[in-house]
């Protein structure tokens, strides 16, 4: 079966420093699939990589078998491919509603118009309102993006993520700030989210990660050093040795 989103012999070094060494990745279309490693393993790097973030010094990434390696991020993103990031990234000043307003593609578009102009697009608006419900966000629309919980931040950031209607999302430690009660939330949310999209994440929270991936890739010392279910990764020796195990 043709994988969706494809690496192959994946390297990247930022001066005498390797990063990635000859990293090869698939994901197949309505699977969750997850990253994980120790800090410092080429994690978010991989991510920088596939979504055009950095641009790799040899190897190739495709999406639906069509060669994407070195696009700018905004060309991977019209490509089907969305992301969020390990810090949160919002206008902290603007409405929840209004954050995914402008990260609607057809509004992108019209980049030149005022946020004011933007408020009378029922469309758009409705449009964000959907976003933010399928998030666990209704009733949040007009809050001002900083007085949202630090888990509602999440779930805003993983709208905007879905707000280009992605056929692929990456998510770099969406966990990560949360305490237990936040986690458990995130769970449900992603649980649900995989019905409908393909997701990718790196996470350090191995029980979270265990739970909702089908496959998990190991990542150090900027390799994949084991590939498998949660079950297969339960019994691998090196996983057993490290901190990772008692997942």
């Amino acid at each position: 079966m043709t994988a969706l989103f494809e690496a192959t012999g994946l390297h990247k070094r930022f001066g005498d420093r390797v990063v990635l060494e000859d990293i090869s990745l698939a994901f197949h279309a309505g699977t969750t699939t997850g990253i994980m490693g120790p800090n410092g393993a080429g994690k978010t790097t991989c991510f920088n990589v596939l979504t055009g973030h950095y641009r790799p010094d040899r190897g190739r990434v495709a999406m639906d078998g069509a060669d994407i390696t070195g696009l700018a991020p905004q060309d991977i993103v019209r490509r089907g491919v969305a992301r969020s990031f390990q810090a949160i990234n919002l206008f902290d000043q603007e409405t929840a509603q209004d954050n995914l307003v402008v990260a609607l593609p057809r509004v992108r578009a019209r980049a030149h118009r005022a946020l004011r102009d933007l408020a009378r697009d029922t469309a758009a608006q409705d449009e964000a309102a959907a976003l933010l419900a399928r998030v666990g966000l209704a009733g949040r629309e007009r809050t001002i993006a900083k007085d949202l919980s630090y888990g509602e931040r999440r779930a805003l950031e993983i709208a905007l993520a879905l707000a280009t209607s992605p056929r692929i999302v990456f998510l770099d430690e969406p966990t990560s700030g949360l305490g237990a009660n936040g986690t458990a939330r995130l769970a449900e949310l992603i649980g649900e989210l995989k019905r409908r999209f393909t997701i990718v994440m790196i996470e350090h929270d191995m029980r979270f990660l265990f739970r909702l991936a089908e496959r998990i890739h190991v990542i150090h010392w900027g390799q994949v050093i084991a590939s498998g279910t949660p079950d297969e990764l339960r019994g691998n020796a090196w996983v057993q040795r490290s901190s990772l195990g008692a997942a």
